[in-house]
């Protein structure tokens, strides 16, 4: 029961986590959920949930590398190929060699073998850890993809490094024959196996299919099982099982690309699925993380054999001489294998110089890093204990700390000026607003049935307008951001104006005041969807606390009733007059600087002029064709939403550029809202 609640006191702290990035969104989401750990360890309740290394590795790394290798655009990996090895292979041992005698010389307690397992298992950046930091800044696609093919590749070079001098530690015998073998059995045999039991699955769900399977809840457990499975037997192999998943997932990348359009319904949920699955599990990474560091820290400090100011300030070295270990790498790389940028002229030396502090800094260390450490044995095999372990785990766990936090900090300084390392005349924004249209069309056929059929075909006919007047509805980048800012602007003038005519009818007496209330409700909703994070946040605390204190109980029967035919007249009348209002309001503020969003804003009021005067006349059988259409486009919207914030995760959009899209998807929201108001 206890492991029971402290699962869902996890899974609450990750929505919370989530929550709080919308509000500061400046701090990125594992520094959030690595703190709620913390704070979640020092509560009275005694919680405590031991790191298990192999149960760790199996449930968290397995499946989120499984995804990364199926997500991951193979071609330009390969591109990449020379480089990635340069950092995954290279740069390991350069680090284990470098770092192992630097510690010893720094720390001489750290035998020379032990040293060397440290420096071996901070050496490995970690793929779920660089996803989580790149994902809030717009690092440069060549950059973003190097990170990712090195986090996917260096787990083995790191983990053997690590395992080997682990044993030499324990069992005072080296081989580095052996250990070169072994490397080489253990990465390419992981590849090898992950790509082979990976067709197998593939195949057998195949012959499911040809035998008349075509369960969309099987298939879907088969793939969730998939991970854990080739993790497992490679394992038990003596294989490596990171490398083993990762070449599972390409395969099954491979196989996606070749979907039949009758699969369409398990790609659909097969999506679905793993984002859930692996929101709960980046999310358990970090808070179990924040978890450990107490009693990490605690048996350092209270050790009195350790100066803390000491031990803190070894912390702070480890992690310069990884970023200068690796700095110089890059640099070295790049003067003389010349694999990162090419060309000699000045402009690009300085677009290197910018790529290598980049690489430098998004070079963070994740869990798999403590998860090592954690496995490092109590005793030697003469008895003793293992010299100076929980020092080993202390500067293991604080490495990774300094360096999401530096991270953190220093990424979005570097990449201010990132644009730069972009091909000249790329337009992200257009390419992913065509995307998030072609999700919307996806979302929508997906939820078509016979009965919204000719609802959908509707929503269907107007997105595909869209996307083919895409390439000239969209102008010229220099004054969208004024345009889109004068623009929202005149749309909140346009509904005070609005609000102002309701109570002047109100005062009049053509309008009630239960009339006035639905309207000025509806007002409130696409004012929400307008406004900014920090206004959201406060006017939903305002209604939240209106409920507490029990202000919005008397409109319960109002929210309740349902319209009658008369009703709803009455009510596009009323709507139909108030745009009217707002139309007048605007064509008052035109001027030189807002002509164009002004015009705009005034088309979107007409029509819905339009739209509700056609309304007027509706019988009942258009009246369920407005309603399945209204719950068509909010899918549609909602669908549009996830594919923005998917590309942004993929780095294939800025935070600025996101915010841009979402706007005019808020836009398009708050007109469904408008045109659907007197229906709710």
């Amino acid at each position: 029961m206890e492991m029971m609640l402290a699962i869902l006191g996890i899974i609450t702290l990750i929505a919370v986590s989530h929550v709080l990035n919308r509000i500061v969104p400046f701090i990125p989401v594992p520094i959030i959920q690595i703190v709620l750990g913390i704070l979640l360890a020092f509560l009275p309740t005694e919680m405590h949930i031991p790191l298990d290394p192999e149960l760790f590795m199996v449930l968290f790394i397995a499946p989120l590398l499984f995804n990364d290798g199926k997500v991951t655009p193979r071609e330009e990996l390969w591109k990449l190929r020379a480089p990635i090895l340069l950092l995954a292979v290279g740069l390991v041992f350069v680090t284990v060699l470098i770092g192992g005698y630097t510690i010893n010389a720094w720390i001489p307690t750290i035998p020379l073998a032990a040293a060397f397992g440290l420096a071996a298992i901070l050496s490995p950046t970690d793929a779920v850890a660089v996803s989580s930091i790149s994902a809030r800044v717009h690092l440069p696609k060549k950059i973003h993809r190097l990170l990712e093919g090195e986090a996917l590749m260096n787990d083995a070079s790191g983990l053997v490094a690590f395992k080997f001098a682990i044993a030499a530690t324990v069992t005072g015998a080296f081989s580095i024959w052996q250990a070169s073998f072994s490397f080489v059995v253990i990465a390419v045999g992981g590849l090898l196996f992950g790509a082979f039991l990976g067709l197998v699955i593939i195949w057998i769900r195949a012959m499911l299919r040809r035998f008349g399977m075509e369960d969309v809840t099987v298939h879907m457990m088969l793939v969730i099982v998939t991970p854990f499975l080739i993790y497992i037997l490679a394992e038990e192999l003596g294989l490596s099982g990171i490398l083993a998943a990762v070449a599972g997932g390409v395969i099954h990348a491979v196989e996606r690309d070749k979907i039949h359009h009758e699969e369409v319904e398990l790609r659909v949920v097969s999506d679905s699925t793993w984002s859930v699955i692996l929101f709960v599990l980046n999310g358990f990474v970090f808070v179990l993380l924040g978890l450990q560091i107490p009693e990490v820290m605690t048996a350092i400090f209270e050790d009195q054999a350790h100066n803390n100011l000491q031990v803190v300030g070894y912390v702070f070295l480890l992690y310069a001489l990884l970023i200068v270990i690796r700095c110089v790498w890059l640099f070295l790389s790049n003067r003389f294998a010349n694999v990162f940028f090419r060309g000699q002229d000045i402009e690009q030396e300085r677009t290197s110089w910018l790529s290598i502090l980049l690489l430098s800094v998004s070079g963070v260390r994740g869990t798999l890093t403590l998860a090592g450490a954690f496995s490092i044995p109590l005793f030697l095999d003469n008895g003793q204990i293992f010299p100076e372990r929980d020092l080993i785990i202390f500067l293991a766990a604080g490495v990774i700390l300094l360096s999401l936090i530096a991270a953190s900090i220093a990424l979005p300084l570097l990449t201010s000026n990132a644009e730069q390392l972009e091909e000249a005349g790329s337009d992200p924004s257009k390419e992913a607003l065509k995307k998030s249209i072609k999700a919307a069309i996806a979302a929508a056929q997906h939820a078509r049935t016979d009965e919204n059929d000719h609802a959908a075909a509707a929503v269907i006919s107007a997105y595909n307008q869209k996307l083919a007047s895409l390439k000239y509805a969209y102008g010229p980048a220099d004054n969208q951001l004024q345009m889109r800012e004068d623009e929202l602007e005149l749309r909140r003038l346009a509904i005070e104006a609005e609000r102002k005519h309701l109570n002047k009818l109100v005062e009049e007496g053509e309008v009630k005041p239960e009339e006035s209330k639905r309207i000025q409700t509806f007002l409130s909703g696409v004012e929400l969807v307008l406004t900014n994070r920090w206004r959201m946040f406060w006017m939903l605390l305002k209604g939240l606390l209106r409920k507490l204190a029990g202000t919005a109980n008397p409109d319960k029967k109002f929210r309740d009733h349902a319209l009658s035919p008369e009703e709803r007249l009455r009510l596009r009348q009323i709507r139909i007059r108030t745009s009217e209002a707002a139309i007048e309001a605007l064509k008052q503020v035109i001027m030189e600087g807002n002509k164009t969003a002004a015009y705009k804003v005034i088309a979107g009021y007409n029509r819905r002029l339009t739209e509700l005067r056609r309304q007027q006349s509706a019988d009942e059988g258009n009246e369920q064709f407005e309603e399945q259409k209204k719950e068509l486009q909010l899918a549609c919207i909602q669908a549009e939403r996830n594919q923005l914030q998917c590309l942004y995760e993929q780095s294939e959009l800025s935070r600025k550029q996101l915010n841009k899209l979402q706007m005019m998807v808020s836009y398009r929201e708050a007109d469904i809202i408008e045109e659907n108001a007197e229906e709710a």
